[in-house]
């Protein structure tokens, strides 16, 4: 690889861009020089001339300087910060605090020896003052005053650590689901926001589980086609109405017999649909939801049904009816909005405000959608904690984006272009991943004050006791790789952790509610201590627990600080895996870059070294025992340890081998459109679950019984 300019490499540095890594299987590389300059560009840096990079050095040294106030100030309660701010040399400057009580008071300001500096055509001095760092956590404002003249930015007050609200030191544990792969019998074909709390009054009253964790519920296109992965939705603002159940809403008791026989053929053409299918069919049925719920929205709402959906309207603003219009336009035009007429690529055109006026009623009903989905969603986790868990819903952040969705319509500026997200090779896919994801550029993060994390993470939080945050190191780096390259060919962009997991800290502070970030894969050990220090859980794998030495740790090695399980979602559930069955579909899709007797080999030393561990604890009998005895020791395992959350997949419960995902994929493997079914094959509604006999006998081993 061709060395990287000095000079060069120093600037990428000071942007946050790493020019060097550590791979999967610890050898040092370096990221390529075209690899820094597509980054660079992308990050608004113009890489044009010369004389390009002295000019880039300038203005990010000066960019501090020509700013009164920073664009916002992030800090951890009870550590000591300071904020710098600049005025003409020789003027006075006072900054005080008003906090979000409306308490106000000045900051103490301290000695620095930063020299003057003169910038265009006046010298510049810089004032630095000590942050109230004790007060209480919070969003509040910072002002600076000079001769008469007034600025402000934004002050957020991060809490130390999150913690396990409302479990004191007790350990629970869980279900994980994929809610679209669980209907019931009286569902529409696809598992919706009724099942799921039909599921979690399951699992509490029969089977004493805390919480269920299910899959991201972000809003997808609503224009077909509509996007399988739940984790490569439109937006993570908003829920996707493919969940509601028609049925549930108030509207439906009070429609009139004909809307109520539409509602009813609509459901029984999805059933239908979902019946001829092998696949989750999402288009099907949600052509025959939307055309039910369209008519319940004509049949209009008692006044203090309204008042409630107008002042839910008034809260969201216009973020809600960018939102809503998005959607329409996507009826009309597709999916994917760089492919709309130019005029609508910007949506505060007039083009755009043109066409919300003429479209209001169809507005109006994506609103109410979102108002609906946001009720029955918070009436599942209400069900739960009712029934009596200590946990509810645990609900699931994706990582990023659709390119073409709603997130980067609304809000173009934040996103990086000409690079989009993924992860370097690793063992599970040695070609590297591109999740075709754009990232956020973490400067106009700063400049936003966050507003783009805050307001994603508060809605989540707002039907959830627990927030499982996917690729959690993506709040510390990112894996950007350049248009055109391959998933190898990328880079790690760094963003400012402290601010970003501070304020995800500070809004589940708000709401009560337990973090988990999903830390596996390739990790730098620091960035777990940290996690772990600001009270967000890890999240570990019994596959995956090893040593420095590769070999399985013991239960009572694992942390406390973690949700723990036998497997995953980009896993096959436990019968699979044992039967390699990750390998064999990996080797047929062609992303394996060694043999596949080889990659088995490996994966069966891997395994046996966990058995024989089983075998030691007495927890089987021998390494060749029953894949079925294999399955509960391993859940026996997790019950052993100190995980203060434990999650057990409803695949396992009742005995699926098929995995829901494949990374690295996309069309090759039907990625999350696999119908839940028993070992047999045969599809399993929520009815049949309750009557088998192997999810009791995982829970009896998971509530210490056996």
């Amino acid at each position: 690889m061709p060395d990287v300019d000095p000079r060069l490499a120093r600037l990428a540095q000071a942007h946050g861009i790493s020019t060097e890594f550590w791979d999967w299987k610890g050898q040092h590389k370096d990221a390529a020089p075209e690899t820094i300059l597509a980054c660079l560009r992308a990050l608004g840096v113009a890489t044009d001339g010369s004389d390009w990079i002295d000019k880039a050095y300038v203005e990010l040294d000066e960019r501090p300087w020509r700013y009164p106030l920073p664009p916002c100030v992030v800090a951890e309660r009870n550590q000591e910060r300071y904020v710098a701010v600049h005025v003409p040399a020789g003027r006075p400057a006072n900054v005080w605090a008003r906090l979000e009580d409306g308490s106000t008071f000045f900051l103490e300001q301290v000695d620095n020896e930063e020299p003057d500096r003169w910038l265009d055509d006046h010298w510049v001095g810089r004032a630095t003052f000590r942050l109230p760092t004790t007060v209480a956590t919070g969003y509040h404002t910072l002002f600076l005053e000079s001769d008469e003249r007034y600025w402000e930015t934004d002050f957020i007050l991060t809490p130390e650590t999150v913690g396990l609200p409302g479990l004191g030191q007790r350990s629970v544990w869980g279900i994980m689901a994929q809610l679209y792969s669980i209907a019931g019998e009286t569902s529409w074909g696809i598992g919706d926001f009724t099942d799921l709390a039909d599921l979690a009054v399951w699992a509490k009253t029969q089977l004493h589980a805390d919480f269920v964790l299910t899959n991201p519920v972000h809003a997808a296109e609503v224009a077909p086609p509509m996007t399988p992965s739940p984790y490569f939705p439109a937006t993570r603002r908003y829920v996707n109405p493919l969940y509601i159940r028609p049925e549930a809403i108030e509207e439906y008791a009070i429609a009139p017999e004909p809307v109520r026989t539409v509602v009813e053929t609509c459901r029984a053409r999805a059933r239908a649909s979902a019946g001829e299918s092998a696949q989750i069919p999402r288009d099907a049925v949600w052509a025959q939801k939307k055309e039910a719920l369209l008519a319940l929205f004509a049949v209009g709402r008692r006044p203090s049904r309204q008042m409630e959906f107008d002042e839910y309207a008034a809260q969201h603003g216009e973020d809600l009816e960018r939102f809503a219009t998005w959607c329409v336009l996507t009826e009309q035009y597709g999916a994917f909005w760089r492919k709309w007429p130019r005029p609508y690529h910007n949506p505060g055109s007039r083009e755009v405000e043109a066409f919300a006026r003429t479209n209001r009623q169809r507005i109006s009903f994506y609103m109410w959608l979102q108002w609906v989905a946001d009720e029955q969603a918070r009436g599942a986790q209400t069900g739960a904690l009712d029934v009596g868990m200590r946990v509810g819903v645990m609900s699931d952040l994706a990582v990023g984006v659709n390119r073409d969705g709603e997130e980067t319509w609304g809000m173009q500026d934040v996103f990086a272009r000409g690079v989009t997200v993924g992860a370097p090779p690793d063992a599970y896919n040695q070609a590297g991943q591109d999740w075709l994801q754009p990232p956020w550029r973490p400067d106009r993060l700063e400049e936003t004050a966050y507003a783009p994390l805050r307001a994603m993470i508060a809605a989540l939080l707002r039907h959830s006791g627990a927030v499982r945050v996917d690729h959690i190191m993506g709040l510390f780096r990112l894996w950007w790789i350049p248009e055109g390259k391959s998933a190898a060919d990328g880079a790690y962009i760094r963003y400012d952790h402290e601010a970003m997991v501070g304020i995800l800290a500070l809004e589940a502070e708000r709401a009560r509610t337990a973090i988990i970030g999903e830390d596996l894969g390739t990790v730098e050990p620091w960035v777990r201590e940290y996690l772990a220090a600001r009270g967000i859980l890890g999240t570990s794998v019994a596959w995956f627990e090893m040593d420095q030495e590769g070999r399985p740790l013991n239960p009572e090695q694992w942390r406390a600080l973690c949700l723990g399980s036998v497997t995953t979602h980009d896993l096959p559930p436990t019968l699979g895996y044992l039967a390699h069955d990750h390998i064999a579909l990996r080797y047929r899709l062609g992303l394996l870059t060694e043999s596949l007797e080889d990659e088995i080999k490996r994966d069966a030393a891997d395994q046996d070294a966990i058995l024989k561990m089983l075998v030691g604890r007495g927890l089987i009998s021998s390494q060749t025992a029953d894949p079925h005895e294999v399955l509960k020791a391993l859940h026996r395992f997790l019950y052993q340890t100190p995980a203060r959350l434990k999650c057990v997949a409803l695949t396992d419960m009742v005995g699926e081998r098929r995995t829901q995902n494949q990374p690295g994929t996309i069309d090759e493997y039907p990625n999350w459109r696999v119908p839940l079914a028993d070992e047999a094959g045969e599809r399993l509604t929520l009815e049949k679950i309750y009557s088998l006999t192997s999810p009791y006998e995982i829970a009896d081993i998971m509530n210490g019984r056996v």
